[in-house]
């Protein structure tokens, strides 16, 4: 089976990378991510991505586009639903390249992490599975966080401190329940 894999950063492809393949799974990254902000962040998660892709020897496919003015024209006067927005980007894109690199299926790094939604995720997967007609491939990752800490010293990774788009920045500094306060102001 072949699987094209959406990776937002290094640390989360990692175990979902060494996962696949000990079931026989073909694996290529797919890196695209209009969300991350600001540039230099996104610039560290690239770099990092590759480094590790460099020493473990991962295919990537590089979408190299900093789209954040789309990003954030999706996502303004919905900041509540902006997650969803996110998924749906970029799942969508990464069936697009599945389809047209004739994959199997298709999956993403964002399984790996406790901050995602995960119903969210996968009720989006199938839907743009559907759309697209290449199967969505739903793991649950979460629970090998601890192993991705091991590669990520090994490998010596970048760590974000947030999902990468500006809203989370927001909530990192200033904490979820103040930004949620401001929010609801507004």
């Amino acid at each position: 089976m072949r699987l094209l894999l959406h990776t937002c950063c290094a640390p989360c492809l990692m175990v979902p990378y060494h996962d696949l393949l000990e079931k026989g799974i073909e694996v290529k990254g797919f890196w695209f991510n209009p969300n991350i902000h600001p540039f230099t962040e996104y610039e560290k998660r690239k770099g990092s991505l590759e480094s590790f892709a460099q020493q473990a020897g991962v295919e990537v496919i590089w979408k190299d586009e900093y789209q954040l003015e789309e990003f954030l024209r999706g996502v303004v006067f919905r900041e509540d639903q902006r997650c969803a927005f996110c998924y749906q980007l970029r799942l969508t894109e990464t069936a697009k390249y599945a389809k047209r690199g004739r994959f199997d299926c298709f999956s993403t790094t964002l399984l790996f992490s406790s901050h995602s939604q995960h119903g969210v995720i996968q009720e989006i997967g199938q839907q743009v599975a559907a759309d697209y007609g290449v199967e969505f491939f739903y793991q649950d990752w979460r629970p090998q966080w601890k192993k991705a800490l091991e590669y990520s010293k090994k490998y010596g990774l970048y760590r974000q401190q947030y999902c990468g788009c500006i809203y989370s920045e927001k909530e990192r500094h200033l904490g979820k329940v103040k930004a949620n306060k401001e929010a609801n102001i507004l």
